[in-house]
């Protein structure tokens, strides 16, 4: 089962639910691998505190260039095909800008001449490694780099499976998410309980429904807003998977690097019973 943990906004929680919640599968004996898909602030090994082993270079491929091959400005099909606009014609050459390229390789594909080969562009760093049982991968993107997804989908590749596969997502909606959700069996998105807070879920379950993709709600710092977000989900017939309570103690535990399913009181029952509200949307029970 593959479960991909997002949210329309940032500071909703969303790590908070991921980290204590494979903990909490830990602790039930499920097999459990964890992907932090949000490469460009991971922060999961804070509360998980894995063992990883040394990072790796992740490239993206982009077009050289072999100008004596090329048959300038007669053909300028890779320039006609490339829809980022990331080869261009000037000075009697093709011209390549690697930053704007998406790795796509139709320019290769399409090279009449066979000018164009592969070369390499640095898009950040990857690692794995062991949180107790948890197996745990992670990305960090190179800075100034643009595009995250190609770095969040080699992190995905080097992360093993196992019973439960829990891939925290970055904030918002936008390609880094869709990458990031892309294979999940659910999603789970977590709010808060404030008009912000819904505005930015309905994005998300508006994503949701364009991707098609199954998704359930939890209402974390439950009791700091009002009823808005119960309302909303009640109207879109979408399901509450739990609600965690507005603590001020919970944010002390937070703020240090503290697991809430262990150490807050009935925080684990609550965990418990999201763990059951899953496993009934993704098994159809």
């Amino acid at each position: 089962m593959r479960i991909a943990i997002a949210s329309g906004k940032g500071g909703t929680g969303k790590t908070t639910i991921a980290v204590n919640f494979a903990a909490y599968l830990d602790s039930l004996g499920v097999s459990v691998s964890f992907t932090d898909c949000d490469v460009e602030e991971p922060n999961a090994h804070f509360f998980l505190n894995p063992d990883l082993s040394a990072e790796k270079d992740e490239f993206l491929p982009v077009p050289a260039i072999d100008e004596q091959k090329c048959l300038g400005e007669s053909c300028k099909k890779c320039i006609e095909l490339c829809r980022f606009k990331s080869l261009i014609w000037m000075i009697d050459s093709v011209l390549s800008f690697s930053e704007l390229c998406h790795g796509c390789g139709l320019c290769e594909l399409a090279c009449p001449a066979d000018a164009i080969g592969e070369g390499q562009r640095l898009i950040g760093s990857s690692c794995s490694g062991k949180a107790g049982n948890i197996d745990f991968s992670r990305g960090l993107l190179r800075i100034g780099e643009a595009m995250s997804p190609p770095l969040i989908k080699a992190v995905k590749d080097i992360s093993p499976r196992a019973e439960v596969n829990i891939l925290d997502c970055p904030p918002g909606t936008s390609c880094p998410v869709v990458e990031s959700i892309e294979g999940a069996d659910f999603v789970v998105l977590v709010t808060e309980p404030t008009p912000f807070g819904l505005h930015d879920l309905d994005l998300a379950v508006q994503l949701m429904g364009t991707l098609e993709m199954p998704c359930g709600v939890i209402v974390n710092r439950s009791g700091m807003g009002d009823d808005c977000v119960e309302k909303y989900l009640s109207d879109k017939n979408i399901p509450l998977l739990g609600s965690l309570p507005h603590s001020k103690e919970a944010a002390s535990k937070y703020s240090e690097g503290g697991l809430l399913y262990e150490s807050m009181p009935g925080f684990k029952d609550i965990f418990a019973d999201i763990w059951s509200s899953i496993q009934k949307q993704v098994n159809g029970a």
